[in-house]
């Protein structure tokens, strides 16, 4: 005797125990379920260039502390700046380490996590393999920008971290000395220390999403990272020819140190306000353009 029923055509097979009682599609794909930014942390993180990038984000501030070892004194060349009062407390020797980095380290480790991220895949024709997996064309943009963007901020954030740690090792904990005169107490000079850091991360936004737009037009990861910095070398010429006058506001680099402005006896938010809102600018269209190329290319790699 049968005590099953055979579903007659063109019906749907009843949900059985095997299945516990669900349909059998909610097991199936699901868009959420693809590229998760676990996965895509862990394969980013196990890359050469991130072990070298941060490596050399850690060793930068013990580097500087033998050199102000071997020098001696710290001397200026008349102009009061920060390399004058870089040793005289881990604050300082923090703030000094960020200044020589700000120009051209930080910008070059922003534009290696965000233009090698798309680009590398299209090199090793591992781009399209994902996309069919699949996995949406936006989904796998935001997913590689996120944890893009997530070690960015991890390597702009090293460099104080470890440099705190050298100049306390170094020179001690002390007060900050300003350049120009005067010291800004421990407490208050740590929250200032906040507003330095922030700044920085807002003010490579753009050479994050330069770099990121240039990984989904190209190819080739080494192009996209030297198109990076290069533009941004070449923002920084611009910015030199005092003819451009007022021109040179637009320029995506020209506010990158208005951070010191935090280490005024009172803090100016004029120039940081600028620049901020120059960046978001910048970024937000850079990433827009990205991702409405990345739709409509022809993924062939």
């Amino acid at each position: 005797m049968t005590t099953s029923k055979e579903p007659k055509a063109g019906e749907a097979p009843a949900a059985g125990p095997a299945s516990g009682g669900r349909p059998a599609a909610e097991g199936g794909y699901r868009v959420r379920r693809t590229l998760p930014l676990r996965v895509e942390a862990i394969r980013q993180f196990r890359r050469r260039r991130t072990l070298i990038a941060f490596g050399i984000l850690l060793v930068l501030p013990w580097v500087l502390v033998g050199a102000f070892m071997i020098g001696g004194s710290p001397s200026g060349d008349g102009v009061p700046g920060l390399v004058d009062v870089a040793t005289a407390g881990a604050l300082n020797f923090t703030l000094f380490a960020l200044f020589v980095s700000t120009g051209f380290l930080l910008v070059v480790a922003v534009a290696l996590f965000c233009g090698d991220t798309v680009a590398s895949e299209a090199g090793w024709s591992s781009l399209r393999y994902l996309l069919a997996a699949p996995v949406p064309r936006a989904r796998l943009l935001r997913q590689k920008l996120i944890v893009a963007l997530a070690y960015s901020v991890a390597a702009v954030l090293t460099l104080p971290l470890m440099s705190l740690v050298a100049g306390t090792a170094a020179f001690g904990w002390a007060d900050v000395e300003l350049p120009t005169g005067g010291t800004v107490p421990t407490s208050t000079a740590l929250a200032r220390m906040a507003i330095v850091v922030g700044y920085s991360l807002v003010a490579q936004l753009v050479v994050a999403a330069l770099a990121f737009l240039l990984s989904v037009v190209t190819d080739s990861p080494l192009g996209a990272v030297g198109g990076a910095v290069g533009l941004v070398i070449v923002s920084n010429i611009l910015d030199a020819v005092t003819a451009l006058g007022s021109w040179r506001d637009f320029l995506p680099t020209h506010w990158m140190y208005s951070w010191m402005d935090a280490l005024q006896p009172q803090i100016q938010w004029t120039g940081m306000a600028k620049g901020a809102a120059i960046s978001v600018a910048y970024a937000a269209v850079l990433l827009a353009l990205a991702f409405r190329r990345f739709q409509t290319r022809d993924i062939v790699s």
